[in-house]
C-alpha cells in the first residue's frame, strides 16, 4: 500500500496536456454532482518535481455550487468523475485524494494552496472554467492563470506559462493555506491509475 502524507505549512509524469473533445452526457453528470459543506473557495494544484522543484502542471479544485476540478490539459482518466473539457465533476474529497495520489509519487509531489472566497467569485470561477473548453498541449499554466486574472481579488496574479509564478502569485494573496501532498510509489502513472481504478470498482 502506498503511504500517503500531508504536511501542513506548504499543499502530478504528470497530467500530460491534449486538447481532446470530451462531453460526458447531462444524465450521468447530474448524478455525479456532489456539493461541499465548508465555505467556498479555490485550491490552486502545482504539481512539481521532486528533484529541482520545477512545476510541471496547474489544476484548480473549485467549490462552488458544486465541487469540480478544472484540470486543463490533464491526464487523470476514472470512472466516478464525469468530465467535460477538462472539468471533472462530483469532486468529493475522497476523490479529490485520489486525484493528488495520482499525481504524487517518488518523482513528483503536489503543491495545494487554498483559499477561501465570496460564493459569487468561486461561482464565476465555474462558470469560467465551463466556458474554457479543452485547453492545448503545454498551455495548462497558461489557462489557469487567465482564468484566476478573471475573478476579483485575483487580478495580480500574472499571466504566465510557468506553474510556479502562478503559485508564487497565488501564495501572495491573504488568507491562503499552503499544504504539501507526496507519496513514495514508483515513478510510473499507469501504476497509480490502475490502483486507484481498482479501489474505486471495490467502493461502489
Amino acid at each position: 500500500m502506498k503511504r500517503r502524507q500531508f504536511l501542513i505549512g506548504l499543499p502530478l509524469a504528470l497530467s500530460a496536456c491534449t486538447a481532446q473533445e470530451v462531453w460526458d452526457p447531462d444524465d450521468v453528470v447530474a448524478r455525479a454532482i456532489y456539493r461541499g459543506t465548508e465555505p467556498k473557495h479555490l485550491t490552486l494544484y502545482t504539481m512539481k518535481t521532486v528533484s529541482s522543484d520545477h512545476g510541471a502542471h496547474s489544476s484548480l479544485l473549485i467549490d462552488a455550487s458544486q465541487r469540480v476540478m478544472w484540470d486543463p490539459a490533464g491526464s487523470f482518466k476514472q470512472t466516478r468523475m464525469p468530465e467535460r473539457n477538462d472539468v471533472l465533476f462530483g469532486v468529493s474529497p475522497t476523490l479529490e485524494q485520489y486525484y493528488l495520489s495520482y499525481h504524487a509519487r517518488a518523482t513528483y509531489y503536489v503543491v495545494g494552496q487554498r483559499i477561501e472566497v465570496a460564493p459569487e467569485v468561486a461561482e464565476r470561477a465555474l462558470i469560467l472554467a465551463l466556458a474554457a473548453g479543452p485547453v492545448p498541449q503545454a498551455n495548462c499554466a497558461r489557462e489557469t492563470s487567465r482564468l484566476l486574472r478573471q475573478l476579483p481579488g485575483f487580478e495580480g496574479i500574472r499571466q504566465t506559462w510557468f506553474p510556479n509564478k502562478i503559485e508564487e502569485d497565488f501564495g501572495k494573496l491573504p488568507g491562503v493555506w499552503t499544504r504539501e501532498y507526496r507519496e513514495n510509489d514508483a515513478d510510473d502513472k499507469a501504476v497509480a491509475a490502475a490502483q486507484i481504478a481498482a479501489e474505486l470498482r471495490a467502493a461502489q
